[in-house]
């Protein structure tokens, strides 16, 4: 018999371009649509991110500045927490892998904070942070057993940003 989460349904949604469409929350947790890859979700919500902040950077320069992309970041966040939690209730797994926005929030976070950098660095913060995100070392693996719901889907990606960034830091440190 399997064990639901707190608020979690016995009913397990699909995730499709239907269910995705059908409410606002969904669009915006699976990453308008690069959850839904039926390979590596997590990887391409994090590719979605590294093509949306490199697009908006260059193409509206002038809007995103560093404030701006502060403020869209933690407004992401606050949003995703939302649009987790709804998410996750609908498809009947509070934490599913078409889910994304998450991914996409703290990769923005790292690329704020590491750019301006080149194609090559900005690939290292990818591997890295897909890394922290996947193997989940301690406390990353704590926070994703224990914070539940649509905070618990964003904190621990938060994390692994970190990480990311503290890698980045000793490295340029040396």
């Amino acid at each position: 018999m399997t064990t639901l989460e707190p608020g979690q349904d016995a009913y397990v949604a699909k995730p499709n371009a239907h269910f995705m469409l059908s409410h606002p929350a969904h669009v915006l947790a699976q990453g308008f649509g690069s959850g839904l890859s039926p390979v590596m979700p997590g990887t391409m919500g994090t590719l979605f991110a590294w093509l949306s902040f490199t697009v908006l950077s260059s193409r509206w320069a002038g809007f995103f500045t560093v404030q701006n992309w502060l403020i869209m970041i933690v407004a992401g966040f606050a949003l995703g927490v939302w649009a987790c939690a709804k998410t996750g209730r609908n498809l009947g797994i509070a934490d599913h892998g078409s889910m994304v926005w998450d991914e996409i929030i703290a990769f923005w976070l790292v690329l704020l904070l590491i750019v301006p950098a080149d194609w090559t660095t900005q690939c290292w913060a990818f591997v890295w942070f897909r890394f922290f995100d996947m193997v989940k070392p301690p406390p990353i693996g704590y926070f994703d057993r224990h914070f539940k719901g649509g905070f618990g889907v964003m904190w621990d990606d938060i994390m692994a940003a970190f990480y990311t960034l503290l890698v980045f830091a000793l490295w340029r440190s040396m």
